[in-house]
C-alpha cells in the first residue's frame, strides 16, 4: 500500500463493479477514492485522500490544504472582517481540517464541536448529526461568548453532501445569535441541485448571507439498483474474507503454529512512551476553543517536540504519526514539525476512527487494510469497536500513536488494544501522550479527563519498554475513578447545602401512591404547561433544538382493547415479575452489608431503595413490599431524577446523603435496554463520595448490571403505561428556566387521570404471588450470590451498534432495544419500524396493537438477542410523517 501502488484511482474497484462515478472538477480523482460499507442507505463511502483521517497522506500536505482555505476565506471576508471571525470545526473527522482553516484565516479563535463531555464545561450548543456513527455533537467552549459575537461564522467540514449537519447548525446558533454572515468550508462540494436550492432558500429565509468555499466541487454519479448492488457486493467480500481467514487460520495449524503471524510479530516488537514536555496550560485542541495567544505558544514548542520524536524513532526512515479520533490537531502538527526536521525521509500522518468500514487490498480500493481494537476513552455513549484504516501492510518502520490522557486507559494497552494491534505491523510502536486540556472553571472536576495523570509519572520513557508502563489492576476499574481522588467531593458552593433542600413529595398530594410507599424528591411542576405533540418534540429532539428532558409528551390515553391487553398481560406475567422482584431484592439485602464503609468498617443498616423515576419507581415500591412481606424489614424509598445526556439529579443526591449513609444506598430501575442510563449513573456518581453506581434491575435482558431479577427480555406490564401505572406521575423534566441551583427536577402530577389509574392493581396483583414463588426465589438469588461472575456482558449494546448499521441509522440513541423501551417508542417518540423475534408471543401482543395504531411496520427477524426493538425514525422531520400523523420510511 506504498504511494508507488496508486497507480490506478483508489476508486477503480467499486467504480467498475457498481458504476458508480464522480462528475465535476478534475481534481476530484486526486482528492477522493471509493469504498465500500454495510448500509441499507447508501453503500459507497467517499474517502478523502487528503484529509489524514482514513488515508496517510503527507502532514505537510494535509495541512497546507487546510490553511490555503482559509487563506481563501481571509480573502473572501476581507482583513477586518477575518479578524472577528470564529472558525467552528465538526467532530470527529473534520477537528484538524477546521484548525487548519482557522490558521490560515490568521487571527480567527477556534472551536471544534464534540462527543465527549467534560465535567463542569456548560454547553453553548449542541445537534444530532443523522448519518453519524456515533453520538449527538456537543459545544463546549471555555470562554461562553465565544460563539455570542456577531461576526462571521466559519464552519468547517470535510464534505459537504446534502450539507443537512452544517444547516442544522446555523439554524440553531442563529436563532441564539443571529449573525450576518455565514461561510461553509469542504474539502469537496458535492451537492446535488435539490441541496444547492435548499441552501439557497435557507440563506434567504434567515436573512444572512452564506458562502461557500471548496477545494472541488462535482456531483456523485449512482446508477439505478445501486444501493442493492452494493449492498449484495458487500456481503459478499465479507464472505469471503471470512474463508480466507479460516484458510489461513487452518494453515497456520497444519504448520504448527497456534498464532497469528500478526501476534507473533507483536511479540518481537519494540514499545516505548516519549514525554513530548506538552507546554503547561496549551489546550490539546479545540475542543473547549484555541486562540491566537494558544497558536504562538504551539508554534515555539513544536521544533523541541519534532526534535524528541526524531531522537525516539531512531533510524526508521519511513514512520507513520497516528493521531486519534477527535486529536487531530496536535498529532498533525507533531507530524508536520517531523517532517521537516528531515531526520526522517519519509513520514505519513492519519487518525483512528468510529466508521467501520469494508478493507480490500487491491489497489483501485481506497482502503486497503484496517485494524479493529476496543475503544480506550471510556466513551459517553459506551464500549465499541475502534478502525485505523491502511496501516497494517504500509510498510511503515514506525508507528507513533498520539493519544490524549484521556485515552491513555488499561484498554489502550490490553493484549487486544490499539497498541497491540500496531505491533504486529510495525516493528516500533512510540506512544506519546498529551494532556487533556480541561478549562479553569471546570478544575475541580478536571480528573475526570486525565484517568491516568497519578500514575503517568511511574510509566516508562523512550527508553523503557511499554510492556512495563501498562496501567495497573487498580485503574482498570474506571479510567476516571482511577485517578480522582479518594477524597472528592460535590462542589462546595453555597447555594448547594443540603439543608436548604426541600423535603421529598408524597402521596396522595403528589402521586396516587401511600405516602409510605415512596418520597419523591421532585418538585411539582404540575400547574405548568409542558406537554408537546410527539411529532413537534421529535423534531426538536433530533434536529438538536431542544433536549427530551425539556418537554413531555402528551399523555397516551389508552383504548378499552389496550387496557383488556393491559389486565391480561398483567395477569399471565404477574408471578414471573413477583419472582424476578423476590430474587433482586434478596440479592440486595445479603449484599448491601457487606459494602465497604470508610475505615474499612461494614454496614450492618438496612438499605436505602432509590428508583430512578419513573419505570423504576414500581419496581422499587415491590422490592419494599418484599422485603417488608418477606423478613418484616421496612425499607426507606425514594425516587429521584436521571436524564440521559444530563445526568442525575445532584441536590437529590445531596439530600441523600444528609439523611442516610450513601453506602447504603441502592438504585433501582425496571429494566435495562443498551446501558444508556447505568453509564450514565456511574459517571454522574464519580463526584459523590461513597454512592455505589450499580443499579438493581427487574430484567436485564441487555447484560448491563450484575444485580437483577432475570435476563429475560419479557412483558414488564408496568412499561405498557406511562403515568397511569406510575402513581400518575410524568417522567421528569430538567429545564434552566424551571429548574434552578436549588431545586430539585420537576415532574407533573395528573390528577385528572385517577379514573385510569392502575397502580395500585398493578402493585397488588404482583405483591399477591410472592408467597407463591417464594421458594423458586430462594434458589435464583442462592444461584445468582453463588455466581464466580456477574460482570455485565454489554451483549446488547453489540446488537445495538450491529442494527443501528444494518438499518442506516448511524445513530445509537435512536435504536431502543427490549419489549419495555420498544413499548416507550410506540408511546412517545415517532416510531420508523419494530423489530420482533421471530415466533415471539404474547409478550409482544401489546406493541403489535400499539404498532397497528400507529401504522408502524412490525419486521420478524433471526438472531435477535432482544425479544423486540424499536427504531425510532432515523430522518425525522415534519414531512416524514404522512398527512394521518403516522411515520413513514424516508
Amino acid at each position: 500500500m506504498r504511494e508507488g501502488d496508486n497507480v490506478v484511482w483508489s476508486g477503480s474497484w467499486v467504480a467498475e463493479r457498481l458504476g458508480v462515478g464522480l462528475d465535476g472538477d478534475e481534481r476530484l480523482p486526486e482528492l477522493l477514492g471509493l469504498a465500500l460499507r454495510r448500509n441499507p442507505k447508501r453503500a459507497h463511502l467517499l474517502v478523502s485522500n487528503v484529509l489524514g483521517k482514513h488515508v496517510p497522506q503527507s502532514p505537510g500536505l494535509v495541512w497546507r490544504t487546510g490553511h490555503d482555505l482559509g487563506v481563501r476565506v481571509r480573502g473572501l471576508l476581507g482583513a477586518e472582517e477575518a479578524a472577528r471571525a470564529v472558525v467552528l470545526g465538526y467532530a470527529e473527522t473534520a477537528t484538524g481540517l477546521g484548525h487548519a482553516v482557522a490558521d490560515g484565516v490568521g487571527l480567527a479563535p477556534y472551536l471544534h464541536s464534540t462527543r465527549r463531555p467534560v465535567d463542569g464545561v456548560p454547553q453553548a450548543g449542541g445537534f444530532e448529526e443523522s448519518h453519524s456513527h456515533a453520538t449527538s455533537h456537543l459545544l463546549l467552549p471555555e470562554d461562553p461568548l465565544l460563539l455570542a459575537g456577531d461576526g462571521p461564522l466559519v464552519l468547517v467540514d470535510d464534505e459537504f453532501s446534502t450539507g443537512n449537519t452544517v444547516l442544522n447548525t446555523i439554524r440553531d446558533l442563529h436563532e441564539r445569535h443571529p449573525r450576518r454572515r455565514y461561510v461553509i468550508v469542504a474539502l469537496v462540494d458535492m451537492r446535488g441541485g435539490r441541496d444547492r436550492e435548499r441552501f439557497d432558500a435557507f440563506a434567504t429565509a434567515i436573512g444572512a448571507r452564506v458562502d461557500l468555499v471548496a477545494t472541488a466541487t462535482g456531483t456523485v454519479r449512482l446508477p439505478d439498483g445501486v444501493l442493492a448492488r452494493g449492498q449484495a457486493l458487500v456481503a459478499e467480500q465479507e464472505r469471503e474474507q471470512e474463508r480466507e481467514q479460516e484458510r489461513e487460520r487452518a494453515q497456520g495449524l497444519a504448520h504448527g503454529r497456534g498464532a497469528e503471524p500478526a501476534a507473533e510479530r507483536a511479540a518481537r516488537a519494540t514499545r516505548s512512551r516519549i514525554d513530548l514536555s506538552w507546554p503547561d496550560g496549551l489546550p490539546d485542541g479545540g475542543r473547549h476553543g484555541f486562540t491566537p495567544g494558544h497558536r504562538a505558544g504551539l508554534e515555539a514548542a513544536l521544533p523541541a517536540m519534532a526534535d524528541t520524536l526524531a531522537a525516539a524513532l531512531g533510524p526508521a526512515r519511513r514512520v507513520l504519526v497516528l493521531g486519534f479520533e477527535e486529536l487531530m490537531y496536535a498529532p498533525l502538527r507533531l507530524a508536520a514539525a517531523l517532517e521537516d526536521t528531515g531526520a526522517v525521509p519519509e513520514v505519513r500522518y492519519s487518525t483512528t476512527t468510529r466508521s467501520p468500514v469494508l478493507a480490500v487490498d487491491d489497489p483501485g480500493y481506497a482502503i486497503r487494510s484496517r485494524l479493529v481494537f476496543p475503544a480506550h476513552d471510556d466513551p459517553a455513549d459506551g464500549p465499541g469497536e475502534r478502525y485505523a484504516y491502511n496501516v497494517a501492510g504500509g510498510g511503515f518502520d514506525a508507528v507513533v500513536a498520539v493519544v490524549d490522557s484521556a485515552a491513555d486507559t488499561p484498554a489502550l494497552h490490553a493484549p487486544d488494544g490499539l497498541l497491540a494491534q500496531l505491533a504486529g505491523h510495525t516493528p516500533h510502536v512510540v506512544l506519546a501522550v498529551v494532556p487533556s486540556y480541561v478549562p479553569a472553571a471546570a478544575q475541580p472536576l478536571a480528573t475526570a479527563v486525565r484517568p491516568l495523570s497519578a500514575v503517568a509519572q511511574s510509566l516508562p520513557t523512550v527508553a523503557q519498554p511499554l510492556s512495563a508502563a501498562a496501567p495497573s489492576p487498580a485503574a482498570a476499574q474506571s479510567p476516571a475513578a482511577a485517578a480522582r481522588p479518594a477524597t472528592a467531593a460535590p462542589s462546595p458552593t453555597a447555594h448547594e447545602r443540603a439543608s436548604m433542600l426541600a423535603e421529598p413529595l408524597r402521596g396522595p398530594d403528589f402521586s396516587s401512591y401511600a405516602p409510605d410507599e415512596v418520597g419523591w424528591l421532585l418538585q411539582d411542576l404540575s400547574d405548568t404547561e409542558l406537554e408537546a405533540p410527539t411529532e413537534e418534540r421529535e423534531e426538536a429532539i433530533q434536529s438538536g433544538g431542544a433536549h427530551y428532558a425539556e418537554s413531555l409528551p402528551v399523555e397516551y390515553q389508552p383504548s378499552e382493547q389496550y387496557q383488556q391487553l393491559f389486565k391480561a398481560a398483567l395477569e399471565t406475567s404477574a408471578a414471573r415479575i413477583a419472582r424476578a422482584v423476590g430474587t433482586v431484592t434478596e440479592t440486595v439485602l445479603a449484599e448491601v452489608p457487606r459494602r465497604p464503609r470508610p475505615g474499612g468498617r461494614t454496614g450492618d443498616s438496612r438499605p436505602v431503595l432509590v428508583s430512578l423515576a419513573r419505570a423504576g419507581t414500581p419496581v422499587g415500591i415491590l422490592m419494599r413490599r418484599w422485603a417488608l412481606a418477606r423478613h418484616g424489614i421496612d425499607l426507606p424509598h425514594y425516587a429521584v431524577s436521571i436524564v440521559r445526556g444530563r445526568g442525575i439529579d445532584a441536590n437529590a443526591l445531596r439530600w441523600l446523603a444528609a439523611h442516610h449513609d450513601p453506602a447504603d444506598v441502592v438504585f433501582v430501575d425496571g429494566w435495562t435496554g443498551k446501558g444508556a442510563i447505568t453509564r450514565e449513573l456511574a459517571e454522574a456518581l464519580r463526584d459523590f463520595d461513597g454512592f455505589d453506581p450499580e443499579i438493581a434491575v427487574l430484567a436485564d435482558p441487555g447484560g448491563c448490571v450484575r444485580t437483577y431479577g432475570t435476563r429475560e427480555d419479557f412483558l414488564i406490564p408496568s412499561a405498557c403505561l406511562n403515568s397511569t401505572v406510575s402513581g400518575l406521575i410524568s417522567r421528569t423534566v430538567l429545564r434552566a428556566d424551571l429548574v434552578g441551583p436549588d431545586d430539585f427536577h420537576g415532574a407533573k402530577y395528573y390528577r385528572e387521570l385517577v379514573g385510569s389509574d392502575v397502580s395500585g392493581h398493578f402493585l397488588d396483583t404482583v405483591a399477591d404471588r410472592f408467597d407463591e414463588v417464594a421458594d423458586a426465589v430462594a434458589g435464583d438469588a442462592a444461584a445468582l450470590l453463588a455466581a464466580p461472575d456477574r460482570a455485565p456482558t454489554w451483549e446488547g449494546w453489540a446488537a445495538v451498534e450491529r442494527i443501528s448499521e444494518e438499518y442506516g441509522i448511524h445513530d445509537v440513541n435512536l435504536v431502543k432495544p427490549g419489549v419495555g423501551e420498544t413499548t416507550r417508542v410506540l408511546l412517545r417518540r415517532v416510531p420508523w419500524k419494530i423489530l420482533a423475534q421471530r415466533g415471539a408471543g404474547a409478550d409482544l401482543d401489546h406493541v403489535r396493537l400499539l404498532a397497528e395504531q400507529r401504522g408502524v411496520p412490525v419486521e420478524e427477524v433471526d438472531g435477535l438477542p432482544y425479544t423486540c426493538v424499536g427504531l425510532i425514525h432515523p430522518k425525522y422531520t415534519r414531512g416524514a410523517t404522512g398527512a394521518d400523523g403516522k411515520a413513514v420510511s424516508a
